[in-house]
């Protein structure tokens, strides 16, 4: 259920990545409507939503290196958030010095570090069988 709540939010983000920008805005900044977008930053949340869903619909099938890259910028938003915090300020917002983020954006950076794991893990945990289990499966039945 949860894989598919997700991949359902990844889906959302890819087609309308600007109410999640804004949503995060309005959780993040005291001066929300200050913030001047980049052009390419709604790119950036589509990239995301995309990686959410790749890695979750192929499962343990996907990409080792997305995977890697996604667990290991997880870590780090776990670990040491104000780094990627302030990175992905000046990367997606034009005025990111005259934003004034609130108190909880270090705890929401490490909640989101936590979920970029939790994807990783459950795309490795897939119920579904990979297709080369598939296979296996297949021609174990037709040797049988």
């Amino acid at each position: 259920m949860l894989r598919k709540l997700l991949i359902a939010f990844g889906c959302f983000e890819i087609v309308k990545p600007q109410p999640v920008m804004d949503a995060c805005e309005r959780i993040g900044l005291e001066n929300p409507t200050e913030a001047r977008l980049r052009p390419h930053a709604l790119w950036g949340a589509r990239l995301e939503g995309l990686v959410f869903v790749w890695l979750l619909v192929r499962g343990r099938a996907g990409s080792t290196l997305v995977s890697t890259l996604l667990g290991l910028a997880g870590l780090i938003l776990v670990a040491l958030p104000e780094p990627i915090i302030d990175l992905s300020q000046r990367l997606v917002y034009e005025n990111a010095d005259d934003l004034e983020l609130r108190p909880w954006v270090k705890p929401a950076a490490r909640a989101l570090g936590g979920l970029y794991l939790l994807v990783v893990v459950l795309s490795k945990r897939s119920d579904e069988p990979t297709a080369e289990e598939s296979m296996a499966a297949e021609t174990t039945v037709e040797t049988a």
